[in-house]
């Protein structure tokens, strides 16, 4: 193996062929009297340093920005990339041969020459590295990057020898040569800023290099959260805000994180980390430079909100989106923010998720406690659906919405107690049908307090049929809202089924209560042998019955259409068969004597036609579609 003097030969004498031996400069640096130095002849590191600048100073001289109009409006690495690489390639033989020269000759005049030649040459990709990044934003735009880019690319390290004329090579390739033409443009202006950088870190501007990248990379990364429209605030700033003003620019913020994490700091780290692959504390220095006020000002805006907003209900669904994209965007925070001069950033997400969570825990025991104390005593006409059941619900069913994240904020509260949630109300704790049952326990027990308060309200109808119907009425709509929402999964099918039978039972109770005279009014035995005078009064007792039921429930509402359908087929199968066959048998002998009308006043077609208008309630109460619509994501009050 040649030793490292004989390699370091590669770096600044021209490439011949191996055969050709009669070459001057072979014949020159092969000679072993080229090693017997003396006074009369240059020192072998004199004749290094010699060759390198001979072969250095017209290419760099040619693009001194001070010396002509050319080079002083002309991009070196726009005009000719091949050029270019020759550039760099020249600049660190001359590096590495003032070096190599230095050792032995530390003031020679060849070492001030080269220098002079070295700051021309720095002059020159200071002003190249700066007219790249800045005219060339567009492509380096943190979202190109993130697409024609791969995380993968990040951990590929250059490991540089001094003297390593293969991976020399290796960097010609990256600069272009073995990029295609159909490869995004993107990544040969990133290979052009890696050259550049490395060629100036290794000749001592490191200083000059990350100044020129750190300026323009962090005024776009904080022009971009600017844009997105996050900004600095103060804790006295947003608790002085309107509600109406922080959900806006919560909901900026939510598109803001996405987009930053996506793609502004994604993109912002793989260039950083592609321009200065060769050194990891200058990758580290530098990006986190570059990110950290921008990321500061991102991931302190939760913890602010938190802070400042009061502890509402209906504001948790704002909180629990924040949490939730923080968790969400958790992998990419410790994957971008990896440096250990970067723990800052990570320490302000985390951080914001625990007050976040401390927020929305204080607010779900609002909602709790207001549930609890709710004590209006008004009724709903017809024995409709209450508007505490339409809200409560609606809020209920969007936190299910959250039962992934709420189990993580609720780990640490402990859940209701099995034992008071009665068996005939909740049966799925110890199913397998509930991924998290101590998150389901806490549903169960919320909505458990919204029944026993529906009780509570059933009793000041002094009507019980119809106090019996509006618990009917309310238990479908919380079925319903089940049913068709996230809680199904939370709650199970045998919880949906032991409420699906007590509104059966609530039914039954209202058809005893409200319809039962009707049907004892009527025969038990229709088709029995009758005298006409008993005949008559069976009619006349089931006229004023039938009116009188009827008057008294036509103002009754079913909004759901299934329990309303159950409910008028129920009756009528209770109803009509039996009158059908008595008016069948005595109509034609009743309608031959006089007053014949004040006898049979209805037909069976007549009956069937009064029961199916039933639990419309009165025209004037509109549509009862309305209280069965998706909940609003808006909730300005749980409780009305």
């Amino acid at each position: 193996m040649p030793r490292k003097g004989m390699r370091t030969l590669n770096w600044f004498s021209p490439k011949h062929s191996t055969s050709d031996t009669n070459s001057p400069s072979t014949s020159q640096f092969n000679s072993p009297a080229r090693f017997a130095f003396s006074p009369s002849r240059p020192s072998f590191s004199e004749a290094v340093i010699d060759r390198t600048i001979e072969m250095a100073e017209p290419m760099i001289t040619k693009w001194d920005p001070d010396t002509t109009t050319f080079a002083k409006v002309t991009s070196l690495f726009y005009e000719n990339r091949g050029e270019a690489k020759d550039f760099i390639k020249f600049v660190n033989n001359l590096q590495k041969a003032m070096h190599f020269h230095a050792s032995e000759n530390s003031r020679s005049d060849k070492l001030v020459r080269a220098q002079s030649l070295m700051q021309i040459a720095m002059k020159r990709l200071q002003k190249e590295f700066y007219q790249i990044l800045s005219i060339n934003r567009a492509h380096l735009d943190p979202e190109s990057i993130s697409t024609v880019s791969s995380r993968a690319s990040r951990s590929t390290r250059s490991s540089t020898s001094e003297f390593d004329v293969e991976d020399d090579d290796d960097r010609a390739a990256i600069a272009g040569e073995s990029i295609s033409e159909v490869e995004d443009f993107s990544s040969v202006i990133m290979a052009d800023l890696r050259l550049i950088a490395e060629c100036m870190i290794s000749s001592g501007y490191t200083k000059e290099c990350l100044q020129i990248y750190k300026v323009i990379r962090k005024s776009i990364i904080d022009e971009a959260i600017y844009r997105l429209g996050v900004e600095k605030l103060s804790s006295s700033q947003v608790h002085k805000m309107h509600w109406k003003v922080v959900d806006l620019k919560i909901k900026e913020w939510l598109n803001a994180v996405d987009v930053a994490m996506k793609t502004l700091f994604d993109g912002e780290r793989i260039l950083c980390d592609r321009v200065f692959a060769s050194n990891d504390a200058i990758r580290e220095s530098c990006f986190t430079e570059i990110s950290k006020d921008g990321a500061m000002i991102l991931f302190s805006f939760p913890e602010i909100v938190a802070k400042n907003s009061k502890k509402s209900p209906e504001k948790v669904f704002r909180l629990l989106d924040m949490y939730t994209s923080i968790v969400q965007h958790w992998p990419e925070i410790e994957t971008i923010f990896s440096f250990d001069s970067e723990s800052v950033i990570r320490s302000q997400a985390l951080t914001s998720l625990v007050k976040l969570g401390e927020s929305i825990r204080m607010a779900l025991a609002e909602f709790e406690t207001a549930l609890q104390k709710e004590s209006s005593k008004t009724t709903v006409a017809g024995g409709g659906i209450h508007p505490l059941t339409i809200d409560a619900m609606n809020y209920i069913v969007l936190l299910a919405d959250y039962s992934s994240v709420l189990s993580t904020i609720l780990a640490e509260s402990p859940p209701p107690a099995k034992d008071s949630l009665p068996d005939s109300y909740f049966g799925i704790a110890d199913s397998d049908e509930s991924p998290a049952p101590a998150i389901s326990l806490r549903f169960a027990w919320l909505i458990l307090i919204l029944l026993c308060k529906l009780d509570g309200k059933a009793k000041h109808y002094k009507d019980v049929s119809l106090a019996y119907l509006f618990l009917a009425n309310n238990l479908r709509y919380v079925v319903v809202k089940v049913r068709s929402s996230n809680l199904k999964f939370l709650l199970g099918e045998k919880w949906i089924s032991k409420q699906e039978a007590q509104i059966k039972q609530f039914a039954l109770n209202y058809e005893r209560l409200g319809w039962s005279h009707v049907i004892e009014s009527l025969p038990q035995e229709p088709n029995a042998s009758m005298a006409p005078q008993q005949v008559k009064e069976i009619f006349k007792r089931f006229n004023s019955s039938f009116e009188q039921a009827h008057r008294k429930q036509s103002v009754c509402v079913v909004p759901n259409g299934k329990l309303r359908d159950d409910l008028k087929v129920s009756i009528a199968s209770k109803i009509l068969p039996v009158y059908r066959e008595f008016y069948n048998k005595y109509r034609d002998a009743i309608i031959k004597e006089r007053h014949s009308n004040h006898v049979i006043r209805f037909s069976p077609e007549d009956l069937g036609h009064y029961l199916s208008d039933l639990f419309f309630g009165p025209v004037e109460s509109g549509s009862l579609s309305s209280v069965e619509s998706s909940p609003s994501r808006t909730i300005s009050s749980p409780f009305r």
